[in-house]
């Protein structure tokens, strides 16, 4: 089988960075993106900040009376709203510049990307890693933004190294030395081991990737289940076999927003989600597109999430289906619901054209 070379690109701190390309007198100063609730005041969330700001212990998620607070002494601290249009522009830009450079392009959310260059430098390592600095140098010049990028020869060891030297990183790993590169990180840096699984590991004394792979496979399986353990048995061992695979953008449609009371009571969710539905339906019908799958998202009055969708047996466009079926997706999330819900929203995916009046559903 022969030697892949992946890249794992991973923009630094995205939102953050896409305002100070558009203002660069903040680049000094600690940013913060925020998701504004609709409530008014500091009500609602980080969704990104700069390193100025997480060395102050602003993270994303975290509420931002909490950042503010953080922020205190810096009286040139900035918040600014979350502008998805723009950061999705500059994305675009960045997407096209990697293409370029890529066999197969599989594009995984706004700000990173897996590229497979195995053929474009021949397999060799050496060729990767220029190649890689020609990127980040095209992006810096063509678009003002920094970017992170790991090399490897899988999509798992990539993502990591990805994250290794941020920000602005770029990190060759070559096959003979993944295992020295791995051993000597810490658990929670194999993507998908969070903070619940790190604290099992810590308990069993266990701190380390070379820890870690002093289990055998079956104590795994038991403790985890045998496809959690499976995977971390591979992982710590660097084996990951996926493809690079071929894909753009998956575009998807949605609309959230934070309710006027927290409630639990589906009457007046019920009312809050035919209103989306209908904003919803007016994005999809100004794109001419159907959609066959419909989801439903609440965030909690303690922020965890929920969300249900459901895929349809054919796509449609009509406003009646999707309010219909998001009602029906209410009522099944409401069984047993205790926690009240904050914000609400609808989302529909598995986009596809309007070709000419195919579909009976299709006349508005």
């Amino acid at each position: 089988m022969e030697t892949r070379v992946v890249f794992h690109i991973d923009f630094d701190y995205f939102y953050a960075q896409c305002e100070e390309t558009r203002s660069p007198e903040l680049k000094s100063k600690p940013v913060c993106v925020c998701v504004f609730s609709d409530r008014g005041g500091n009500s609602g969330a980080i969704a990104t900040a700069n390193y100025t700001a997480r060395k102050y212990g602003v993270k994303s998620g975290i509420p931002i009376s909490f950042a503010k607070k953080r922020l205190e002494e810096r009286k040139d601290a900035v918040f600014l709203p979350v502008d998805f249009d723009f950061y999705s522009e500059i994305s675009e830009k960045a997407m096209e510049i990697m293409k370029e450079s890529a066999d197969i392009f599989e594009y995984v959310g706004r700000d990173e990307a897996y590229l497979d260059v195995t053929k474009r430098v021949d397999g060799n390592f050496e060729k990767g890693f220029h190649l890689a600095q020609q990127i980040k140098n095209s992006i810096r010049d063509k678009i003002k933004l920094s970017c992170s990028i790991g090399i490897s020869p899988n999509k798992l060891i990539s993502k990591i190294a990805s994250d290794f030297q941020k920000p602005d990183g770029l990190t060759l790993v070559s096959p003979d030395k993944a295992e020295v590169f791995l051993e000597q990180l810490k658990i929670r840096a194999i993507p998908g081991i969070g903070k619940k699984t790190e604290a099992r590991f810590l308990e069993m004394n266990l701190e380390t990737i070379q820890d870690l792979k002093n289990l055998d496979i079956f104590t795994l399986n038991k403790e985890f289940g045998r496809k959690t353990g499976t995977y971390i048995y591979n992982a710590v061992r660097g084996i990951d076999n996926e493809p690079v695979k071929e894909r753009e953008a998956s575009i998807q449609y949605s609309k959230i927003s934070t309710l006027k009371k927290d409630s639990k009571d589906y009457q007046f969710l019920s009312e809050n989600i035919r209103e989306l539905c209908k904003e919803v339906h007016d994005v999809v019908k100004k794109n001419n597109r159907m959609f066959k799958s419909i989801g439903i998202h609440f965030v909690q009055s303690d922020l965890s999430s929920k969300s249900k969708s459901r895929m349809l047996k054919s796509p449609t466009s009509s406003i009646e289906e999707l309010q219909k079926t998001a009602d029906i997706l209410l009522k099944e999330a409401l069984e047993n619901q205790t926690t009240t819900i904050r914000r609400l929203g609808v989302k529909v995916s598995e986009l596809s054209e309007i070709q000419g009046q195919s579909d009976i559903t299709s006349y508005f």
